[in-house]
């Protein structure tokens, strides 16, 4: 890792940390269902035991779904992944009663970093509009070599406190699990031969890499 101000094995662990850290929460819960079902005495607890295991590990799924393909290895070297299916893990993953996506970008096989750090960059925007709100995702150019651009809207919508790292600037700040994911982002785009920015447009907080 070249001109990276951390070491491969340190990237690693903190993008591991990450993984976990978003896991951690339904997974807990699964256990908990577990727990109150073994001990529950009537039908009405134990049903509602049920549907929150049932609910967590759809949450538990999903996120796996996204996560190996916005943080793992996704295929072989050069392999392309198709853009379909990054939409279905995002959409899994960040839409819910609260958040909805506008996907425009055409269905098509891409190298497998650009669909990463499609992915990272949703991340990123979904994290400036904790209330809820619209991610549009659109083209920035077209074939092999296009970037994206991600906007998200809602209430309060800001550029998230450690979105600056995508643009590859780290600052005098340690990266830490919290700060990693922004700065994973920047070193796919830079494998990309993208430049990534984190803006304010308006009321709208804007992701892009072009």
């Amino acid at each position: 890792m070249s001109g990276s101000p951390i070491e491969a094995l340190d990237l690693a662990a903190l993008l591991c940390s990450r993984v976990c850290h978003d896991l951690i929460s339904p997974v807990g819960a699964i256990v908990n269902g577990l727990e109150v079902m073994a001990e529950a005495k009537d039908e009405e607890t134990q049903t509602f035991a049920l549907d929150l295991i049932k609910k967590s590990a759809g949450t538990a799924s999903a996120k796996l779904q996204f996560c190996r393909i916005a943080f793992g290895a996704a295929g072989s070297a050069g392999a392309q992944i198709d853009s379909g299916d990054a939409e279905k893990v995002a959409r899994g993953f960040l839409e819910d009663g609260k958040t909805t996506i506008e996907w425009t970008l055409p269905r098509l096989l891409l190298p497998k970093n650009r669909i990463k750090l499609l992915l990272n960059m949703l991340l990123i925007a979904q994290q400036g509009i904790p209330r809820g709100g619209r991610l549009v995702i659109e083209p920035v150019g077209e074939g092999e070599s296009m970037g994206f651009k991600v906007s998200a809207t809602g209430t309060n919508a800001k550029v998230p406190p450690n979105a600056a790292l995508i643009s590859g600037e780290t600052g005098e700040e340690a990266l830490d699990a919290h700060r990693i994911q922004p700065f994973y982002a920047g070193l796919l785009a830079k494998a990309c031969g993208l430049t990534a920015s984190a803006a304010m447009e308006g009321d709208v907080a804007v992701i892009s890499a072009r």
